[in-house]
């Protein structure tokens, strides 16, 4: 009885390992002919669920978000795999990618990284009326054209700059559609910015689903209903000359 008992209780010492045990296990497992540097671990608290490593002269330093702060080991250890590949500019361990990516899209942990960004992140929002177009009066137009008039209004915005790389977003944590500044110019036609804003008021309508670790950013309902906007190939069309 005593020998299997100091057995247990030799396994349980085994298995259990600080952050820092455990984050100089995976950097070994990356690197066996490298000695092992200092590991500090930090839980900050960012506003969302990025998290860091950085390598230096003082060591190897993982900078975590907080929210992952108590999380089960082996989420810990596919994070540590995932920032110790990116680090050293391999290709992630998909076994990692994969279960990191089904806890973050947990219903919960997706709820507390919501409150999360809604609490620590800021949000620019310039308010709809811009030079060219207001957006709360295209909006109303949509909302009764699509939506029967029943989607109540969120915030709406330009961008601080123009850019040619996102023509809009919806910001489900601030409740925000924000379109590109590029778009609010005399140049532009009215139609393009109807349906970058109406290809947003999309977004509330039909949420990211997720599935395991898959993230369903336009659903089939989502596609079938942007069908319904008229001239749709015309639209898209003058967005990509205005992008090119």
């Amino acid at each position: 009885m005593t020998n299997m008992y100091s057995e247990s209780v030799l396994q349980s010492a085994i298995f259990f390992e600080t952050p820092e045990e455990m984050l100089a296990r995976v950097f070994r497992e990356f690197r066996p002919r490298t000695a092992v540097p200092q590991v500090r671990v930090r839980f900050c608290q960012f506003a969302n669920a990025n998290s860091f490593v950085r390598w230096d002269e003082a060591g190897l330093e993982f900078r975590i978000t907080d929210v992952l702060e108590g999380a089960p080991a082996a989420i810990l250890e596919s994070l540590a795999n995932i920032l110790m590949a990116k680090l050293l500019r391999r290709p992630v361990p998909r076994m990692h990618a994969e279960r990191y990516r089904r806890y973050l899209n947990g219903k919960e942990m997706r709820r507390s990284l919501q409150l999360v960004k809604q609490s620590r992140g800021r949000k620019f929002v310039s308010g709809p009326k811009g030079d060219a177009y207001d957006l709360a009066e295209i909006f109303e137009e949509l909302n009764v054209a699509y939506f029967h008039g029943w989607m109540a209004q969120p915030l709406l915005g330009w961008s601080r700059r123009p850019s040619r790389a996102t023509l809009g977003h919806y910001d489900p944590s601030h409740n925000a559609i924000i379109l590109n500044r590029l778009l609010d110019s005399i140049r532009v036609p009215q139609l393009a910015v109807e349906y970058v804003l109406f290809h947003e008021m999309l977004h509330l309508r039909f949420p990211v689903e997720h599935r395991g670790a898959r993230r369903c950013v336009h659903t089939r309902e989502f596609k079938d209903a942007e069908k319904q906007f008229p001239r749709l190939k015309e639209a898209k069309q003058m967005l990509k000359a205005i992008c090119d």
